[in-house]
């Protein structure tokens, strides 16, 4: 559940940063993508994060749960502005697609 987690997380800051001109102009190179795909990839991006809080929540419990998202967060959130960004941030849309698909199958398995 854990990796499921950080998955989540990772698409979760992906998105948040897709509703920002700036990151859509760095990711993409197109001109402002409009508000109604920003509030789409906002609202995303914020429905990932309470998700992978649930997950947490629900496999650790109330107790460690919110402390190990906050840990995935922290993660996540380093690999793509550290990471990604700098060096590939073409690597990112795609990541952001794949990676919650391999978290799952992790987590089922």
């Amino acid at each position: 559940m854990m990796l499921l987690a950080l998955t989540l997380n990772f698409s979760a800051f992906a998105a948040l940063s897709l509703a920002m001109e700036k990151h859509q102009l760095d990711l993409h190179g197109k001109a402002h993508p409009g508000p109604a795909r920003m509030r789409l990839c906002r609202g995303s991006g914020w429905a990932l994060l309470v998700t992978a809080f649930a997950a947490c929540v629900v496999d650790h419990g109330w107790a460690a749960g919110p402390v190990l998202w906050l840990g995935a967060m922290t993660v996540s959130g380093l690999l793509i502005a550290f990471g990604l960004y700098p060096w590939r941030p073409r690597w990112i849309a795609p990541l952001a697609w794949a990676l919650p698909v391999v978290g799952l199958a992790a987590a089922v398995l």
